[in-house]
């Protein structure tokens, strides 16, 4: 009774249904280990059914508008910070952040990375219009993908010109001899202006989290912009042959099954499935076109 009585609560409070079934699988884990330790004598929700399931997670890809409007909020956060900026150190680093959200934000919604995935990325792993992902983090240390598989994918036009230019920027601040003996480091986000350090997985979902709050949509996640991105490959496309599935399977690797590949520029060598994407029909085109 004391149970349901806080999940009511928690409802009552505006808390969604998976965080409520969060909650009660952490504490039926907690009691689960004093009753196994013998703290308890006996597991007080031994036969308790946990909160129902909403269907909350069929609809967990965030609104195309939606996702407009967040690249929109960062791009006046973006105009603001440059504005407010005059060389003045604090307002430098404002800048700074404001850039790399418009970056983070424009990349999540064009390429479905996932969280890690973005934490992860350098800037040498773009090629042209071809990202590749090589590279995931797992509480905090960085190592392979989730899938343990390097992908390589076609950005569009716009988020990869976004790419180069900002970078571009931010190497014209460091001057010729960059910030120090170290010159300037490998790393796409980054809390230093000379990028010799990795921004946290934790503090990439923070910093998009806040943009989400300022933009109106604090409901909207970084996971729920990989979902919006499968939801769009399933739309029809006369530029994409091949089953939708597959689509959304290659662009997001889910899978291990694989779309026909085709070469890509060849200063890497490499190939990357054909996802229906190109330079000039990124994925999420609706959203993150170029204004």
């Amino acid at each position: 009774m004391v149970l349901r009585a806080a999940c009511a609560a928690w409802r009552q409070a505006g808390c969604p249904e998976p965080t409520i079934a969060g909650r009660v699988r952490c504490l039926r884990s907690a009691l689960g280990w004093a009753h196994v330790e013998r703290v308890l004598d006996r597991h007080p929700l031994d036969g308790m059914r946990g909160p129902p399931q909403s269907a909350v997670r069929l609809h967990l890809h965030a609104p195309v508008a939606a996702v407009r409007e967040l690249i929109a909020s960062a791009e006046a956060g973006v105009a603001a910070a440059d504005a407010a900026s005059n060389g003045i150190a604090a307002f430098s680093a404002r800048l700074h952040r404001a850039e790399q959200v418009l970056l983070l934000v424009r990349l999540a919604a064009d390429s479905g990375a996932r969280r890690g995935e973005l934490a992860a990325l350098q800037q040498a792993d773009l090629d042209g219009d071809v990202l590749t992902i090589a590279r995931g983090t797992s509480a905090e240390v960085v190592g392979p993908t989730k899938t343990g598989q390097i992908r390589r994918l076609t950005l569009g036009a716009g988020t990869a010109r976004l790419w180069r230019s900002t970078t571009s920027t931010w190497r014209r601040r460091a001057g010729p001899g960059g910030f120090g003996p170290g010159g300037f480091g490998p790393w796409l986000f980054s809390p230093r202006a000379d990028h010799t350090t990795r921004l946290t997985t934790g503090c990439v979902g923070h910093w998009f989290a806040d943009l989400a709050h300022r933009a109106g949509h604090g409901d909207v996640t970084l996971h729920r912009l990989r979902h919006t991105v499968a939801t769009v490959q399933f739309r029809p496309r006369r530029h994409a042959p091949g089953p939708a599935p597959a689509r959304a399977r290659g662009r997001l690797h889910h899978t291990t099954d694989l779309q026909p590949c085709r070469p890509v520029d060849g200063r890497r060598g490499g190939r990357h499935r054909r996802t229906g994407c190109s330079p000039d029909r990124p994925c999420l085109q609706t959203a993150s076109a170029v204004r």
